[in-house]
């Protein structure tokens, strides 16, 4: 077990901060259920995107149109208040000789979505590194989510969205590249 994740006792700690009995039926096998989900939940940290975005040089040698990826799931923790955000992911990238099984997209988000975020990073995060690993000649991500921090505390607004974008390399100044990528995300 690596140490730098919360003990039993420390989650047991918690609940008694709480004012709750940790030895009670119900709570009894909840702090190693709690150990076990933080780990998963900020498993990301221990991922490279490198290592997630190995591409292949076969088969896009002419291809250059947008390729798109839409409806990833994103399960994220806001680093502000530890509370769920989650959605929905749409990528797309132009090849540059070069493309990257689509399964990879998922698996990029999933690697900074399981750290703690906001999402205006995370969106930056996938954008950066898919521009940094694959070298496309343009890539956009967009990603919507509802953060349980404003539904089920403060102003409780169940059923908002956040939209964030990034728009890296020929998406920013080609207009038409973009509202193409912009209208593909946005179809369901």
């Amino acid at each position: 077990m690596d140490e730098t994740y919360f003990t039993e006792q420390d989650w047991r700690r918690f609940l008694l901060s709480l004012g709750e009995n940790p030895d009670r039926p119900g709570l009894r096998d909840t702090p190693a259920r709690m150990m076990r989900a933080w780990e998963h939940w900020t498993s990301g940290y221990a991922q490279d995107p490198a290592e997630v975005l190995k591409a292949f040089e076969d088969g896009a040698e002419e291809y250059n149109e947008l390729i798109v990826v839409k409806g990833i799931p994103v399960y994220s923790h806001c680093e502000h208040h530890l509370t769920p955000f989650f959605g929905t992911a749409t990528i797309g990238y132009v090849p540059h000789g070069r493309i990257v099984g689509l399964s990879k997209l998922t698996r990029l988000v999933d690697c900074f979505s399981k750290r703690l975020q906001v999402q205006e990073r995370m969106t930056s995060q996938i954008a950066e590194a898919l521009m940094v690993n694959l070298r496309p000649k343009a890539v956009g991500v967009v990603v919507r989510c509802r953060h349980l921090c404003m539904e089920s505390r403060g102003i409780r607004a169940p059923g908002e969205e956040t939209l964030t974008s990034a728009m890296l390399g020929e998406l920013q100044p080609n207009l038409a590249m973009r509202t193409e990528f912009l209208a593909l995300a946005r179809e369901s």
